[in-house]
């Protein structure tokens, strides 16, 4: 009982970040000859993908993917982490946290055959999975970036081998994994 009020608490102090929206006003929504038009809303945030200038592979796999505009936690966070500034963002679940880093990290990486250029620590293997998927999603048109997943459960000498033949651009896995492969 204690741990589900202790998640309530916690998930009220989380910040909001779910797309603000404003009423447009009756004379905006009216046609020119006085007939009421459709009446809507519209998102104070209503800038694109395409204004962060990511890579274009990155923008056809946004696209691709189905999105349109960016969540008000990417519309804050991406352009810093493209620029390599530290962030720290909290939100909600659903909310586009993952992409932000995701994007960013394959906006600036520079594939060297043999080399692990990011690693990304999770604390599940299923984030891990779902992390590695999300790589995989975005990067579908970055053929020289290759991201492995490695959590417990699999033959270490399976991972072990795969770092040393395949080697992966991205690593992502859980921190009991990683740490034997280190």
């Amino acid at each position: 009982m204690g741990d589900a009020r202790e998640n309530e608490a916690y998930e009220e102090e989380l910040l909001d970040y779910e797309e603000e929206e404003e009423k447009v006003p009756d004379s905006v929504a009216t046609k020119g000859n006085g007939e009421a038009g459709k009446k809507g809303y519209t998102s104070i945030h209503s800038s694109g993908f395409r204004d962060f200038l990511l890579k274009p592979e990155l923008l056809r796999a946004i696209v691709d993917s189905g999105f349109e505009h960016p969540s008000e936690v990417q519309h804050e966070c991406v352009p810093q982490a493209i620029l390599g500034m530290d962030v720290i963002c909290q939100a909600k679940s659903g909310m586009g946290k993952t992409a932000v880093f995701v994007l960013s990290t394959l906006q600036q990486i520079d594939p060297v055959a043999g080399h692990v250029s990011a690693l990304v620590l999770c604390h599940t293997r299923e984030l891990a999975y779902q992390i590695c998927h999300e790589f995989e999603r975005f990067s579908t048109y970055l053929p020289d970036v290759k991201v492995a997943v490695f959590y417990g459960g699999v033959n270490i000498k399976i991972h072990k081998d795969l770092l040393k033949n395949e080697c992966p651009h991205i690593a992502v896995g859980t921190p009991g994994r990683i740490l034997p492969l280190a």
